[in-house]
Formats: C-alpha cells, sequence, structure tokens
C-alpha cells in the first residue's frame, strides 16, 4: 500500500462568473462526497477578492486517487467554464498515469510541482 497523497489544484475564477462557480462547487461537493468514497478530502477555497480558487484532495493511497480520476475529463469540462487552471501540486507517488495526466502540457503557463518524498507526519482521518 502506498503512502497518502495530496493534490492541490490552484485556479483564476473567470470574470463573472463567481457565482456560478459558487453553485457549481456545492453540486461538485455532493457528487465526489457520494462517488469517490476514497477522496478522503475535498475542499475548495477562495481568496479574499473571489478571483483566486485552491482546491485540496487527500487520497489514503495511490489506487484512491486512481480512482478519483476515473471521469475527471467530465468533470473539468464543466468546472472550466468558470475557471482556469494557474498551478498544481502533488505530494506524495501517485500511480505513472495519475503523475501524467496531472503534468500541464509543455509551453501551457501552468506551474507544476511534485514532492513525491514523504519525510514524516501523519494523518488523523477520526478525531480521537
Amino acid at each position: 500500500m502506498s503512502e497518502p497523497i495530496v493534490f492541490i489544484s490552484h485556479f483564476r475564477v473567470k470574470e463573472g462568473k463567481l457565482d456560478s462557480l459558487k453553485q457549481f462547487a456545492q453540486a461538485i461537493t455532493e457528487q465526489i462526497k457520494a462517488d469517490k468514497p476514497g477522496t478522503v478530502v475535498f475542499l475548495q477555497y477562495l481568496n479574499e477578492e473571489g478571483t483566486e480558487q485552491s482546491v485540496i484532495h487527500v487520497f489514503p493511497n495511490a489506487d484512491a486517487f486512481d480512482r478519483h480520476s476515473e471521469g475527471v475529463a467530465e468533470r473539468a469540462k464543466a468546472v472550466f467554464e468558470f475557471i482556469e487552471l494557474t498551478r498544481r501540486e502533488i505530494y506524495g507517488m501517485p500511480s505513472d498515469q495519475a503523475l501524467a495526466m496531472s503534468r500541464p502540457p509543455d509551453g501551457s503557463g501552468i506551474t507544476f510541482n511534485h514532492m513525491p518524498q514523504p519525510m514524516g507526519g501523519y494523518i488523523r482521518f477520526k478525531p480521537e
């Protein structure tokens, strides 16, 4: 079994799309919660101005990340009406396929950072 994976995406909110993004965010949260039980953390944040969004995912292992990635093209197509990807970060070692899919195309201007080597720490999935 692999170590946990943390996947963070950062976006620019398109002009005039904030209210629609907020509605979509609620719907996608419920969908992922129902359809992706291996996604143990799915959190979305906006900056104060409502111009940037970050989405944080945590998976217990690479297999859960792979399962989360199923159907991502359809979800991305819908959400990219409201946002534009600016940066991705992966902490831990996903599958080769997930890593390749997460890397932006050369020349896209999207920043990508991968930190594969865990140094310690813990995740408390259930509070004591």
